[in-house]
This record gives structure tokens, C-alpha cells and sequence, in this order.
């Protein structure tokens, strides 16, 4: 029998190594900014098109490779961070693995420049899908530049995986937003298709956030410093107020390398216990420095999972601090026993000598006695029984006298009454009120009990009506998205939504990245009516909202789309007005809990059967339930 084991060419194992390294665009951008930390650059500028699709970039300062180390960085397990496998629990770098580029260049067209500062020529090298095409000296700056062109080119079926160029350009921040956040003192630059997106100069880690986040993150941020033997943490949490219900601004970083920490993540939770409401998310960018030898950072290929020796007292240390800054700030209520200040003796009453109140008493007060009042001709007494005096300004009001207010209606008969009554009936008969006409109908007239189907409202989460048969108990928070969702659907297909303009503009503050997205919403937003006067860098300008929506709930609909949207933008139209209108419907349907007017309740129930799919919501749940006679009856047997 012909041995079936053989060993796999270099390209094939190569590509298979890049399955685990290079999993989209946003891959291979973190893996090359963190070769350029590694190098010791201070500059970094990072260059994409379509989304990384067609062309990666990243250029450094850094110290540059000789002839040699140009040509071995592309063959596998190549590295210089790691000599013995003890060295793997000693590292203070970023990359150590030595796949990363040997797995890009197994997938993409790539072409290395780079020149130390002591050599007067650099070297370039040419590499398509990990056969080196080229490799000659060539005039470059100090440092290194690496070009990935054509990413996934000999691997069509991966290519194809790929999300839209919006959703890839978002991953790609992300990670640059990883990166930048743990190396304030270093410049990065950051452009997509010819356009600036990031300019981050050299600064400080509160600077930095306010710098990515936008100006209006620095009054949302709390800082959090804690020194132990265990663990040194610095950072910053959002206010409580300003809890998002989306997951982005959460950040860990675990000796300058970002990490993902579900249990770290629930003693942040734990110490916002009660700060919160529900389904909000606490935001907090924590930095933790901890001795190489306690963690284990290669269990994960893409590194973003780490191992510590002793999780719960890190735990129980960092949830502390959160608490302890909540406290300190006066984010968080705090109860002193000690002493209250209404108590607190005034400063200027400090050194003064108390003295006892005195209290004069006025013996011949007497306010039954009669008042005498001296005139020049004639003495008049007046009793107290025919005016009332005021305790205050000593006036008197006669008890016969005519009250003023009579006057106004002086004139003024019974019998003007009807007529007035009639010429204002006359005067609004001829007035239409315009009322929105219901087509569709569930049930025929001949099942309705009578002409005016009755209703009722239980337990504030259920309506319930009456048919001939039984009758209808509707779930109106469902009911009320399936109305929603029709309608919304609708204004944004034929793009007729109804806005109402603000006296004021409203002004809204995003992250790029959630700009980013909105603004490849912005046209079918503007069909359901919302009004942009502006929307660039980190502001949203509305002057106009759609009928029926309050200013108050504008931002929880745009961040609530930000959170349906996040992990994907749909290619087709369609798919992103159907997932658009699903948002909204989610945000302004009524609550269970919210009380109803019988005319609310009635309106529900007709709009609803003049609905296309009245049996389900937009999330395909039951909306109602028909209950007959025939079936009440059983529950008395």
C-alpha cells in the first residue's frame, strides 16, 4: 500500500498558517502597526484603499532591517523577540509568533522598503504569494514601509467572506483605535482612499481619547488610578450618565497590548451596580500593568486573550478602584454618618459669644378695642365689625362693598346664553377633521358583538376586544412595532416622511466610526423625515425630526441604530431599509407598563388589521391571540 502522509509545500502551509493570522483587512493592520511599535517608531502613518481590499500601507521611523533581516522576515517562525520557549512568559512586545509575515505575503502582493539610519542605500523586496519576485538595493528614509497589495488575490473563496467596504473600514479603525489608545506618545496618521481620517499628535492618555472620541468625551470621563503590589491601574471610566447601550468605548489594556476579558469586564459591571439602567453598557478605557512571569498571552492567535495566575484578587483589586473613583468624584452617592453639615456652624458666627433672644410683649394689645382716628373737624370711631383689617398692611375692605369683578359682566343676560352657544355650534359645522382611513380588516362585520367593538387594557401590557366568536387579546408592544414597521417601511421605500422642524437644531456628538455609519444611512433616515443640517468629524446637526418623535428620544433612535448596525451594514437597499425600520419600530413602540386611552386602544386594534401581516411583529412573534367562546367554556368544565 502507497504511503498517503506527505509533508505540505511552504505556500500551502503558509496560506494555511494565514487562515488563523490574516482573517480580514483589520488583520493585517494590527499586525503591521505593531511590527512599527516594535521597531521603535515614533511616526506612524497608516494608508488604505477600499477598505484594505486593495491596497494596506503602513510607514515608520522605526530602525529599520539590514539586507538579511528584510529577506528572513518573511519566512516562518522568523523572529527576533524570542530565543527559548521560556522567553514566551518574559515578553514586553507585541509580535513574537514570526507568522504574521510570512502568512501576508502567502496571500497578497507585497513590497518592503526599509533602510536603517547608519546605511546610505536601503533594500526593497517584492514578494507574490510567498515567491520572491525581487530583492535589490533601492533609496528609502529611515525606517519601514510595507505595501500589501491585493489581499485574499489567490484565495478567491476567503475574499468572498469579506463584509462590505463600510464594515471592513470600521474593523480597520477599530484596530487602529486599539494600537493608538495604548501608545499616546507616539504620532499616528491614519488615511483611507486619499482621505485624513486620524491626526493624532503626541500626548498624554486622557488627550488621546478626547483626541479619537471627540472634544465632548473629556467631561464624560472619570480617572481611575490604583498602585498594589498585584497590579497598577490607570485609566479612565465614563460617568454613569453617559452609559451607552452599545459595547464600543470599552477598553482593557494589559501591559500595552489590548485585551478581551469577559471576567474583567463583570467587575466593571459589579462596581456600576445600581448606577445604571438597564441594557446600558458601562464605558471605560483601563490600563493594567502587571509582572510578564503572572500572565500567559500565546493561548489566542490573535493574542487578545490572556491567562493570569490569579484572576479573583485582580478581580476584587480592580472593581475596588472603580468603586473608589466613582466615589471620590461624587459620581456615585456617598453616606457619611459622621456629621451633618446643617449642623456646621457658620464661619462668621465662629468666635461670637452667644446671647439669648429677647422677647417683647405688648401688654395693652387689645384687638377687640374700638379704633379712634383723629381728623382735623370731627373724631369718627369705626368698629372693628364692619371691616376686616389685614394682619399685614393694615388695609380695610367694607363687607357691602361692590366687588369689581361684577362689573365684567354687566350686559350680560341668560337669554344671550343659547344664542351664543348656537352661532359657535354653526360656526365649527362646517369644519373636517381629517382621520386616517383603515382598509384592511381582519374579522368581518358580521363577527363584531355590536357597531363599537369593546376594549380594555390588562395589566398595561394586553388589549383586549370582542368578536362575535370570543375575542382578541393583542400584545401592544407588538402590535404597535407591526404598525410602526409598515408605516416606516413605507415613507422610506417612496421616501414621502413627514419632518417637523426644530426651533433649535439639535446637537449630537458621535465617534468617526459612528458617523461614519450614519452617514451611510443618512439618505434613508432623510425619507422618514429627519432633517441633517450637518454631519462631519464628530458632529450630527438635526434641525428637523419625524412626526410623532420627540426631541428627547432623537438620540436613543441614532444610537440604537449604531448598536443593530455595528457588526454589519447590508449591501442591498432593501436589506438596510427593512433593518432600519425594524429599529425604529423597536425604539417608539409603546412599553409594556404604559397605560392606554380607550381611543389609544381602539386605534391600536384597527391600525393593526389594516396591517399586511397583522398575525406577527416585525420580529416574526405572535401579536395576538383569538380566544372563542367555545373555548372559554372549557376552562368551566
Amino acid at each position: 500500500m502507497a504511503d498517503i502522509i506527505q509533508l505540505l509545500p511552504d505556500h500551502v502551509a503558509n496560506q494555511i498558517a494565514a487562515g488563523e493570522v490574516v482573517q480580514r483587512p483589520a488583520s493585517v493592520v494590527k499586525e503591521l502597526l505593531e511590527n512599527a511599535i516594535d521597531a521603535g517608531a515614533t511616526e506612524i502613518k497608516l494608508v488604505i484603499k477600499d477598505a484594505g481590499k486593495t491596497l494596506v500601507q503602513v510607514i515608520d521611523n522605526g530602525v529599520g532591517m539590514t539586507d538579511t533581516d528584510a529577506r528572513l522576515c518573511f519566512e516562518r517562525h522568523a523572529t527576533s523577540k524570542i530565543k527559548k520557549a521560556e522567553d514566551l512568559f518574559l515578553l514586553n512586545t507585541k509580535g513574537f509568533r514570526g507568522e504574521a509575515l510570512a502568512s501576508i505575503a502567502a496571500i497578497a502582493h507585497v513590497e518592503l522598503n526599509t533602510r536603517q539610519e547608519q546605511e546610505e542605500v536601503g533594500c526593497q523586496i517584492k514578494i507574490e504569494g510567498s515567491k520572491v519576485v525581487s530583492q535589490e538595493p533601492s533609496v528609502a528614509p529611515k525606517g519601514t514601509s510595507l505595501l500589501v497589495k491585493n489581499l485574499f488575490y489567490n484565495i478567491p473563496a476567503r475574499r468572498n467572506f469579506l463584509k462590505s467596504d463600510a464594515v471592513e473600514l470600521r474593523h480597520i479603525i477599530d484596530e487602529f483605535h486599539r494600537v493608538a489608545l495604548a501608545h499616546p506618545d507616539i504620532r499616528f496618521d491614519f488615511y483611507s482612499n486619499n482621505a485624513e481620517l486620524f491626526n493624532l499628535p503626541p500626548s498624554n492618555q486622557r488627550q488621546r481619547i478626547v483626541n479619537i472620541f471627540g472634544g465632548k468625551t473629556n467631561e464624560k470621563l472619570v480617572p481611575v488610578n490604583e498602585v498594589t503590589e498585584v497590579v497598577t491601574i490607570s485609566g479612565f471610566i465614563r460617568k454613569p450618565e453617559f452609559a451607552k447601550k452599545s459595547r464600543g468605548e470599552q477598553f482593557f489594556f494589559v501591559n500595552d497590548r489590548y485585551i478581551k476579558s469577559p471576567y474583567l469586564h463583570h467587575a466593571i459591571n459589579s462596581a456600576f451596580e445600581g448606577l445604571l439602567k438597564d441594557g446600558l453598557q458601562p464605558g471605560y478605557f483601563l490600563f493594567l500593568t502587571v509582572d510578564p512571569q503572572t500572565i500567559d498571552i500565546n493561548i489566542h492567535p490573535t493574542k487578545t486573550e490572556i491567562k493570569f495566575d490569579d484572576e479573583h484578587t485582580l478581580y476584587a483589586i480592580l472593581r475596588s478602584a472603580v468603586k473608589h473613583s466613582l466615589g471620590q468624584f461624587n459620581v456615585a452617592p456617598v453616606l457619611d454618618f459622621d456629621s451633618d453639615p446643617n449642623l456646621d456652624t457658620p464661619y462668621g458666627y465662629k468666635d461670637k459669644k452667644i446671647s439669648m433672644p429677647t422677647i417683647e410683649v405688648d401688654a395693652n394689645f387689645n384687638p377687640f378695642k374700638e379704633e379712634v382716628s383723629n381728623d382735623t373737624n370731627s373724631a369718627v370711631t369705626s368698629k372693628k365689625s364692619s371691616s376686616f383689617s389685614s394682619g399685614s398692611g393694615g388695609h380695610s375692605f367694607k363687607r357691602d362693598a361692590q366687588p369689581s369683578w361684577e362689573s365684567l359682566y354687566v350686559g350680560l343676560k341668560d337669554d344671550d346664553e343659547g344664542e351664543s352657544v348656537t352661532i359657535e355650534s354653526e360656526r365649527f359645522s362646517s369644519v373636517q377633521f381629517e382621520s386616517e382611513e383603515v382598509t384592511g380588516k381582519l374579522f368581518d362585520d358580521s363577527e363584531l358583538t355590536s357597531s363599537k367593538a369593546t376594549t380594555f387594557q390588562l395589566q398595561k401590557k394586553y388589549v383586549v376586544t370582542t368578536i362575535k366568536s370570543g375575542m382578541v387579546i393583542i400584545d401592544q408592544t407588538r402590535a404597535h412595532q407591526r404598525v410602526l414597521y409598515e408605516q416606516y417601511l413605507k415613507e422610506i421605500t417612496i421616501n414621502e416622511g413627514v419632518s417637523q422642524q426644530l426651533i433649535f437644531p439639535l446637537e449630537l456628538h458621535f465617534g468617526k466610526v459612528e458617523i461614519s455609519l450614519l452617514q451611510t444611512l443618512k439618505e434613508r433616515l432623510e425619507g422618514t423625515g429627519f432633517a441633517f443640517e450637518k454631519m462631519e468629524d464628530d458632529v450630527v446637526v438635526i434641525n428637523g425630526i419625524p412626526l410623532h418623535v420627540t426631541e428627547s428620544e432623537v438620540p436613543i433612535i441614532l444610537e440604537q441604530l449604531i448598536t443593530d448596525f455595528g457588526d454589519d451594514i447590508p449591501d442591498s437597499g432593501f436589506t438596510q431599509t427593512d433593518m432600519l425600520a425594524k429599529t425604529l419600530c423597536k425604539t417608539l413602540a409603546v412599553r409594556g407598563g404604559e397605560t392606554l386611552t380607550n381611543v389609544e386602544q381602539e386605534n391600536l386594534v384597527n391600525n393593526l388589521f389594516a396591517c399586511t401581516e397583522p398575525t406577527v411583529s416585525p420580529f416574526n412573534k405572535p401579536a395576538f391571540i383569538t380566544m372563542s367562546a367555545g373555548d372559554i367554556e372549557k376552562k368551566f368544565m
